[in-house]
């Protein structure tokens, strides 16, 4: 398990970000990203009767509107034990390998740290 007091500034601030989006609608996940250049996107999870999507989808998709071209770290905080297959094939999709992911329960206590 890895401390949020051990994350960069910019890491800290993604797992505020996820944990206070997710608190606020009281979603299933909360996710937040940070492109290449900086900008950070935070989401919950869709769960709609006729629109689905995880956090970390959400996130993806808004910084693909909002034309960023690369991602550098990714946050998502869920009950889950991982991150999903889709989740980290999009992720593979948009901003291929390299991208630090970690993952935490809802309190923002982080569970696992990896590489896309």
């Amino acid at each position: 398990m890895t401390a949020a007091s051990e994350l960069s500034a910019e890491d800290r601030k993604l797992v505020t970000l996820a944990r206070a989006t997710r608190a606020r609608t009281g979603a299933a996940e909360g996710a937040a990203v940070r492109d290449g250049d900086g900008r950070t996107y935070a989401a919950a999870t869709v769960d709609l009767p006729s629109l689905k999507v995880s956090a970390v989808g959400v996130c993806i998709a808004m910084a693909v509107a909002s034309g960023s071209r690369a991602l550098e770290a990714v946050v998502v905080l869920t009950e889950a034990e991982g991150l999903p297959d889709a989740d980290r094939a999009a992720l593979a999709d948009f901003a291929g390998g390299g991208v630090v992911v970690h993952v935490g329960d809802p309190r923002g206590a982080l569970r696992a740290t990896s590489r896309t």
